[in-house]
């Protein structure tokens, strides 16, 4: 039998007090000295900069403990949501496990979760709340994108042609919005996108992506 565990912080909660790998690494080797399990640091993984979202089995650490465990093994992770944040994964790697022999403890729930007792149930329920934690927070991240997209502020991705980014605010850019209304104006007379596109191009000297230029035109066109 050997004795694993795991450890992880994202980029976000690196500074954090309390969720430092440092903090981690002495909380596993407390919890397997006090449970007289011989757990030697080696045998810690430790992922960073990983977020929760990502598979268990895709992420560096995860996939090379995964590999590293047989059956009669025991791995202990600090925190579930150290582990997984996604109940579909976190279920199934704790399915693996059981199949492969190996049990699971996991501090914060008080030990072994891979029993039929209250440990596994609280297992299956925390880690479905870390989903919808984790979808909470997403949505909360676009819906502020987007509130601030129509404030005129610029959430990211590339330039729109026709403005600049000043202070984190999209701004109008005078020689390019000149450039739109000049071609909004050709393609009134019923010029082509394509004749457009080739003098803003060539004659004009910009260039510009042809589904750049359509946005540019803000949708007035067919």
């Amino acid at each position: 039998m050997t004795v694993y565990a795991y450890t992880r912080v994202s980029t976000l909660t690196q500074a954090q007090d309390g969720d430092s790998l440092e903090a981690q690494v002495r909380q596993v080797l407390a919890y397997a000295s006090s449970r007289a399990l011989e757990l030697s640091e080696s045998n810690v993984f430790v992922e960073r900069g990983v977020s929760g979202g990502q598979e268990f089995g895709s992420r560096p650490a995860g996939s090379k403990l995964l590999d590293s465990l047989q059956s009669g093994d025991i791995v202990i992770f600090p925190k579930l949501d150290r582990g997984f944040r996604n109940t579909r994964d976190a279920l199934n790697v704790l399915h693996t496990l059981k199949e492969k022999g190996v049990a699971v403890h996991s501090i914060d729930l008080g030990g072994d979760v891979t029993g039929n007792g209250v440990g596994a149930i609280i297992f299956t329920i925390l880690s479905a709340f870390a989903t919808f934690e984790r979808e909470r927070i997403a949505s909360r991240i676009s819906e502020v994108k987007q509130m601030r997209k129509a404030q005129g502020y610029f959430v990211g991705g590339r330039r729109g042609f026709g403005f600049d980014v000043v202070d984190g605010k999209k701004v109008p850019n005078e020689v390019e919005q000149k450039l739109i209304g000049e071609m909004k104006a050709m393609r009134s007379t019923g010029q082509s996108l394509l004749s457009i596109h080739r003098w803003l191009n060539e004659e004009q000297g910009v260039k510009l992506a042809y589904s750049s230029l359509r946005t540019a035109m803000n949708g007035q066109i067919s």
